[in-house]
């Protein structure tokens, strides 16, 4: 017997699922909760109710330990790079090697150092625009971490874009840990240079190991979200990875699918 969480309290649509896969039907505060003989794939469910439904995965929320998020189009609503682009002209050029790079098609590190090369000359007041004009938390962040903090749930951002932007973030939003990718700057302008190692795919896998060294956490208590090709590495680490409105090769990986909701349905998870 498996349990399916249905992220969602409309009534008739638990009914519809349910008699479609046999399954019975318990109501909870924030969604339903479906018991079936059921373990095919949730896919063609997803696509007809436009709902975000999963499988009850084999991860023990109780023991959870450490959140950690990718930043851009996972956290927060945009791509970092691709918003600075825009103030040098440049945002179509720069969001198609992004995309490209996000569907794994692009090595990660070459990518982001021709991008950066495109920012050579802007005035870095361009960084603090973008995040305060564009830059928003995805529907549901903060209360996510919020209730993650209920949990004594350390919670980090890690990212191959920016500390500019990981580090305003945390702050912002209370995040215990957060890295990124530094700009290298002269004379207030940007060089067009990236200081220091790339946070490429391995890197951030490498974060995830280290805040579990640190608080002496297993691998198996962490909980992994990302978007693109380049969270796979970290997903592979952590106990339980969740792909956020993500590229199919993320989709594909993941414990756990938000396709249509907010984060914070994550909390559903947790309401035992």
């Amino acid at each position: 017997m498996n349990t399916i969480i249905l992220h969602s309290q409309d009534q008739q649509s638990a009914i519809q699922i349910s008699e479609k896969i046999a399954a019975s039907v318990e109501g909870r505060s924030t969604h339903f909760r479906l018991h079936a003989d059921y373990s095919a794939s949730l896919d063609d469910l997803r696509d007809e109710f436009r709902v975000d439904i999963n499988y009850l995965p084999a991860f023990d929320f109780s023991e959870a330990a450490l959140f950690v998020s990718d930043m851009d189009s996972t956290l927060i609503n945009i791509e970092c790079i691709d918003e600075i682009a825009d103030f040098a002209h440049l945002k179509p050029q720069v969001a198609a090697i992004t995309e490209r790079a996000m569907q794994g098609e692009l090595d990660f590190s070459a990518s982001l150092i021709e991008r950066v090369a495109l920012l050579q000359g802007l005035d870095i007041e361009v960084l603090d625009r973008v995040y305060t004009e564009r830059l928003r938390v995805n529907k549901g962040g903060k209360a996510l971490i919020q209730f993650l903090k209920t949990q004594q749930i350390k919670t980090a951002v890690v990212s191959g874009g920016f500390t500019y932007f990981t580090q305003r973030l945390a702050q912002d939003i209370g995040l215990d840990y957060n890295r990124a990718n530094t700009l290298a700057i002269k004379g207030n302008r940007l060089t067009g240079k990236v200081e220091g190692n790339i946070i490429n795919a391995t890197a951030k896998a490498e974060f995830v190991v280290e805040l579990c060294a640190k608080h002496q956490i297993l691998p198996h208590q962490a909980i992994v979200i990302g978007d693109g090709a380049n969270d796979l590495e970290m997903m592979a680490v952590a106990g339980l990875s969740v792909a956020y409105y993500a590229k199919p090769a993320v989709l594909e990986y993941a414990d756990i699918v938000i396709s249509y909701s907010s984060l914070d349905i994550m909390v559903d998870f947790f309401n035992e």
